[in-house]
């Protein structure tokens, strides 16, 4: 028979293991040190100009990147004190992807100091670490941009065999990888390539044999390209199950490290969307005032008080390496990508007229919670994981 004292034991088993989703002392100070900086170095108007993008603006802001990488030690979060980073968290890395997702920052962050990141420390590969955490370097997974996690090891590259003089345990690749995000401006490509078995490789993106061609996307703020590679020189990084391992971690980061991100674009969006609607007059009155907008807003509240606690949960999960960790990516994913797009697309409507030219700084936002909705896993892919993960009937 079970008793009170039961039940209050299980409660409080239960609220022992949640973690705690409030943000930290250290966690607050972080975010105000980036959102500073942004504010200075990251205004519409230095964004904008990358919305059409050519020539000289084509790939990301290389001097704002070099002030959070190498002044705030952005790009050495998840790195360990060891290997010259900050031995911080996953939940200090997602804090710093809201902000970059606020101000739509045209940086590497995601692809390097996440993804590209978390796959060398789960292959165990230390050596470029240092190089990483300084911001010296930047590297990227090159694995397409919608490539989402539990999906095959990808199979696009292959070993093409060592030519005479190479040193002994390189390798060679051959091959194409399409829409690769953070790619454009890497110096190190981690290559999944076909081979017995399959492997992670690392290549220079500047060695002979490496081609990148920029490809035009929806949002320029994070440039994908294609990568070729022709008998491009590598070095072993994992193989077999360390291989699948890594990029799975990779991906799995990859994706709660966007969902954070794609909160900070609905915050932003409904904080300019509620500063609007209270300036803007119609019928001698704000427009804020009229029910129809204040219903469509409070709803929008809602919806992102919810994704908050979906992102921070994934990154709590992550960080602490959690075994619910996959169940929580995937509802963050699906949840705060669907949150982002209506925050953008109601950002655009409730401004009106100055809400659809190309001055206003709203559609940078529609854009970036339009490409981010499809980055490592459409709402509906992480959906469909979720339902399968929790053996939902019918998945």
């Amino acid at each position: 028979m079970t008793t009170t004292a039961d039940i209050e034991g299980a409660e409080q088993a239960a609220a022992d293991r949640t973690p705690d989703l409030l943000y930290t002392e250290t966690e607050t100070e972080l975010r105000d040190s980036v959102r500073s900086l942004l504010a200075a170095r990251c205004r519409p108007e230095d964004v904008l100009p990358r919305a059409d993008a050519t020539g000289d603006t084509v790939g990301g802001d290389t001097q704002l990147w070099q002030a959070l990488a190498a002044d705030l030690g952005c790009a050495g979060l998840l790195v360990p004190e060891d290997d010259d980073g900050a031995g911080a968290t996953f939940r200090e890395a997602a804090t710093v992807a809201e902000e970059l997702g606020r101000s739509v920052a045209p940086v590497p962050y995601l692809g390097s100091a996440i993804v590209a990141t978390m796959a060398l420390l789960s292959a165990g590969a230390h050596q470029q670490l240092p190089e990483l955490a300084r911001g010296d370097v930047t590297a990227a997974l090159a694995a397409g941009f919608a490539t989402a996690p539990g999906d095959e090891f990808p199979r696009t590259a292959r070993l093409s065999g060592p030519r005479s003089g190479d040193s002994h345990g390189g390798a060679r690749l051959r091959g194409e990888v399409r829409g690769v995000a953070d790619a454009l401006d890497a110096d190190l490509l981690l290559v999944p390539a076909d081979g017995v078995p399959h492997a992670l490789y690392l290549v220079g993106a500047r060695t002979e044999g490496v081609h990148r061609t920029p490809v035009s996307s929806l949002d320029m703020t994070r440039p994908l390209c294609d990568i070729e590679f022709t008998d491009a020189e590598a070095r072993l990084v994992a193989s077999g199950p360390a291989a699948d391992q890594a990029f799975q971690l990779a991906l799995l980061a990859a994706a709660a490290g966007l969902a954070a991100e794609q909160l900070g674009v609905a915050e932003k969006c409904l904080e300019m969307t509620v500063a609007y609607v209270k300036e803007r007059r119609q019928f001698a009155r704000p427009v804020g005032s009229f029910q129809g907008l204040k219903h469509r807003l409070a709803d929008l509240w809602v919806s992102i008080t919810q994704a908050r606690a979906a992102a921070r949960y994934a990154a709590a999960c992550l960080a602490e390496g959690n075994d619910d960790t996959p169940v929580a990516v995937a509802l963050a994913k699906a949840h705060c990508g669907d949150v982002a797009v209506h925050a953008a697309e109601e950002c655009v409507q409730m401004h009106g007229g100055i809400g659809f030219t190309w001055e206003h700084p709203a559609h940078l936002y529609l854009k970036r919670a339009k490409a981010d909705s499809i980055g490592f896993g459409t709402a509906d892919h992480h959906r469909a994981a979720l339902a399968a993960l929790v053996n939902l009937p019918g998945a």
